[in-house]
């Protein structure tokens, strides 16, 4: 198995993420700037559904990689020294806590560009929607940084303080 670009002996794919995990919040900041402060809608719509699609690839690439490489156990314990018992299991406790935010990020993200796409208008504008989208949108913006963060400190018990 291939070491990762980062120079951790994870896989490509986990580096891909987690390089997509540190760019996504910066960017997902500037896509709130640009509908709160320069009032574009336009642009916020654009960025959303950039980031909704990159993170729909990565993350199905990443997981059809991680199958290949016979799960998340034998990406993690590839390298030397191979991890304890106990720290295989706390790693273990940071990824469930870490899926869980990964887990429904998805779900949350969907249904906020699905219900936005129908119910503003082309271009987008404020309308009777935008109260429920500003929910659906500050949810999903906390799930995501939190997918993010956690998933970066998986990351870092399991390949950078081996």
């Amino acid at each position: 198995m291939q070491d990762g670009f980062l120079g951790y002996k994870s896989s490509f794919m986990l580096d891909f993420v987690v390089v997509a995990l540190i760019l996504i919040v910066p960017i997902l900041l500037f896509s709130l700037y640009t509908v709160k402060v320069r009032k574009n809608f336009t642009l916020h719509r654009n960025l959303q559904l950039l980031l909704g699609i990159v993170l729909l690839i990565a993350v199905a690439a990443f997981e059809v990689d991680l199958r290949l490489q016979g799960g998340w156990q034998a990406v993690v314990n590839k390298g030397e020294p191979k991890l304890s018992p106990e720290k295989l299991a706390f790693v273990a406790r940071l990824l469930y806590v870490h899926l869980v935010f990964a887990i429904s990020t998805p779900f949350l993200w969907i249904a906020t560009i699905t219900l936005a796409l129908r119910r503003f208008p082309n271009p987008p504008q404020p309308g009777p929607h935008s109260g429920l989208h500003k929910l659906l949108g500050w949810l999903s913006t906390i799930d995501i940084t939190l997918t993010s963060v956690t998933g970066l400190i998986f990351y870092y018990f399991a390949f950078v303080v081996r």
